[in-house]
């Protein structure tokens, strides 16, 4: 019985979040943005602060999940996450992943959906952010890579949705064509959900009978330059890197030789 009461507190606290996120969104898009484009006139400047606005908001959003007893959460190595100009690739379980590295990366940039521009609550930050849309076509290699020489930290899930319920992960070769043609080491960022909730094809109020607990773990740098030695192509080395960050990610290899 009690299980029942707190699996239906969660249902009803998860839907107030998303609630509360959305209101937050709308609020800064209505009041904090246009306030900024006002009083702030350089553009990079500006841009800045909205990241930073969206990054505290984020971060009092998941407090609020925490409070509220929908998750908790246990982050290891964010030390290696305060240099500048990194290429952060993450595994997608959950719909949270996004929420939790853009709320602890800072100076965090992303690749975001071209839905997310014309949605009414993600379309006012990702516009004033001025995240790099995924519909850029040829240039969205180069978009990424100049972000990065900006000294932003880039954030991209190799699998470009979440895990499918069966849990194969299908890697991309975006993410590794970014590294190989940027020459940008990895730093690999491994998330786990249990029991899983909010994953790919699960409904918000589907809550788990007991809380779920999140760990996210940034691990040491992934060097990628054996995957490219003279005479080797790009787009050879991508594929090569690819194939083995799909492996790393699911555990089937560690470290390359």
């Amino acid at each position: 019985m009690l299980e029942l009461l707190s699996r239906g507190w969660r249902v009803l606290a998860t839907g107030l979040g998303f609630v509360v996120f959305g209101s937050a969104a709308l609020l800064l898009r209505v009041l904090a943005f246009p306030l900024l484009r006002l009083l702030v006139r350089q553009g990079e400047r500006r841009v800045a602060l909205v990241r930073a606005a969206i990054r505290l908001t984020l971060r009092g959003f998941i407090a609020l999940l925490q409070a509220l007893g929908v998750l908790r959460y246990e982050l290891s190595g964010l030390e290696k996450l305060e240099r500048g100009g990194l290429l952060i690739l993450a595994n997608h379980p959950t719909l949270l992943d996004t929420v939790f590295l853009m709320a602890f990366v800072k100076r965090a940039d992303c690749i975001a959906k071209a839905a997310l521009w014309h949605n009414p609550f993600t379309a006012g930050p990702v516009r004033a952010a001025g995240y790099i849309n995924n519909a850029g076509g040829p240039e969205l290699i180069a978009d990424c890579i100049a972000s990065l020489r900006r000294g932003n930290n880039l954030i991209v899930f190799p699998e470009g949705t979440r895990t499918p319920a069966g849990g194969l992960v299908r890697f991309k070769r975006g993410a590794a064509n970014i590294a190989v043609r940027g020459g940008r080491d990895v730093t690999p960022v491994l998330i786990s959900c249990q029991p899983s909730m909010l994953g790919k094809g699960e409904a918000w109020w589907r809550v788990p009978l007991r809380r779920a607990r999140f760990t996210i773990e940034v691990r040491e740098d992934l060097a990628v330059g054996g995957f490219a030695p003279d005479g080797v192509s790009e787009a050879l080395a991508a594929r090569r890197l690819n194939d083995f960050l799909q492996q790393y990610f699911t555990g089937k290899q560690e470290h390359h030789a």
